[in-house]
């Protein structure tokens, strides 16, 4: 699985952005997908995830009511919508494969990774 993902960028506090995650190699459809980000200094860190039919989704408290994750599994692809932005949100943002189909919050859990996108977002 080959995961690429975008929409990073630069980003005054109360704004707004989308993540997507572009997945190739396998049938998307057939894993779940997660959000997981890294702060400078900082281990990796939950943020969101959805699983195999989006039926289930899972949200860190950080960015709970702030954030949503949705795929499209016609177009190979994972989103998270983010609202409502801070300054502690500012992060590389990694978007994760899980094979097992079913949502989980565990870093380890997951098996295929993307190469991450820059969030910064300005106070």
């Amino acid at each position: 699985v080959q995961l690429q993902a975008s929409g990073g960028g630069l980003v005054m506090a109360g704004g707004s952005l989308r993540l997507s995650c572009a997945a190739s190699g396998r049938t998307f459809s057939n894993y779940a997908m997660g959000w997981f980000r890294q702060a400078e200094g900082k281990e990796r860190e939950f943020v969101a995830t959805i699983s195999w039919n989006g039926g289930l989704r899972f949200y860190s408290d950080p960015v709970k009511g702030r954030f949503t994750i949705s795929r499209d599994n016609a177009k190979n692809t994972v989103y998270l919508q983010m609202n409502s932005l801070k300054p502690e949100d500012t992060a590389v943002y990694y978007c994760a494969a899980d094979l097992s189909r079913w949502a989980d919050t565990r870093v380890g859990a997951y098996d295929y990774w993307g190469q991450g996108t820059l969030v910064t977002v300005s106070s």
